[in-house]
């Protein structure tokens, strides 16, 4: 009998081991499905918030994304080696309104340190008051002694000397170009409106051509190779020469009448220095690759400004 219970108290122990076996078997598989479940479910709800927030018509307000207001350069201090042209240049203005508005003479000569009121409309006359009357005519007498410094030269030539060499140089070239037209020669196209002789400033092809919708493409860009010629558009002074104004490099201008100028930039060497009268079709630099957008590509950047303002060259050179 005793046996009998010890038997049976064996058989219940493991019968209760077996359940609590299965037990713990049927809960690890439920706890396995509840977890991919779970997960299955979290994604279907992060794919949810993200639709959401894709399709909402909500838009940062516009005050947030406005650029802040650009401060306009209103004045201009003079540095050495600059003239009111190029200076006029640099901010697209017109070199005779320049003038008047900082009551500068016939000369247009200016002196390092000045400060030059970047504006070509000049306003109405207004009285001047003791102390502006008096800078005034410290300015005048400062911008006199560096006229007449400027003006010493090796042969100490005088100013009507020089003019007139000026004048009798002005005459022989229109002679010329007016001969090379009725030769028929297709190098030198006739403005009549302008009277100026225009011709291509070098050989090469136009590779950039003149937009006016931007400040970037001012001009045309002519290809060529370093160290080609790079010849005067038309007859005119030589108003500046040098390599002061960022990103033209080693830049010459040229002045053809009152209204015209026109600029050769990116020059690798100079031939001509301020103050030279040239002809039509002489060299007055070589082509190179100086200043900035050149991309070690050796190219002319040609421009030509009627009244300060960039026009297209195309139209007033002759057809190739």
């Amino acid at each position: 009998m005793h046996k009998s219970w010890h038997s049976i108290a064996k058989s219940y122990k493991y019968d209760q081991k077996m359940s609590l076996r299965k037990y713990t078997n049927l809960s690890t598989g439920f706890l396995q499905r509840l977890q991919r479940w779970l997960r299955v479910f979290n994604i279907l709800i992060t794919f949810s918030l993200i639709t959401a927030c894709s399709s909402t018509s909500y838009q940062a307000p516009v005050s947030s994304r406005t650029q802040p207001p650009s401060t306009k350069v209103v004045q201009h201090r003079v540095a050495r080696g600059e003239t009111l042209y190029s200076i006029a240049w640099r901010y697209g203005l017109d070199y005779r309104g320049v003038a008047k508005v900082n009551n500068i003479d016939g000369n247009f000569s200016i002196f390092p340190g000045q400060i030059i009121l970047l504006d070509d409309k000049p306003k109405a006359t207004i009285k001047s008051s003791g102390a502006s009357a008096r800078r005034s005519s410290s300015t005048a007498i400062k911008r006199k002694t560096y006229r007449q410094a400027s003006k010493k030269n090796t042969n100490n030539e005088s100013k009507d000397v020089i003019e007139r060499k000026h004048q009798n140089n002005n005459k022989t070239s229109t002679r010329s170009e007016k001969e090379a037209i009725t030769a028929g020669s297709s190098s030198v196209f006739y403005s009549p409106k302008q009277k100026i002789f225009w011709r291509w400033p070098s050989s090469g092809k136009v590779i950039t051509n003149f937009y006016s919708k931007t400040d970037l493409k001012k001009g045309i860009d002519i290809a060529g190779k370093k160290g080609e010629s790079v010849l005067a558009a038309a007859s005119g002074k030589v108003v500046y020469a040098g390599s002061g104004l960022r990103g033209y490099g080693k830049l010459v201008i040229i002045k053809h009448s009152d209204e015209f100028l026109s600029a050769y930039a990116h020059n690798h060497r100079l031939r001509v220095k301020e103050g030279d009268i040239v002809k039509t079709g002489q060299r007055i630099a070589d082509i190179g690759t100086t200043g900035t957008g050149t991309n070690s590509r050796p190219k002319l950047h040609f421009q030509i400004r009627r009244d300060g303002k960039p026009v297209d060259p195309i139209p007033l050179l002759p057809k190739k």
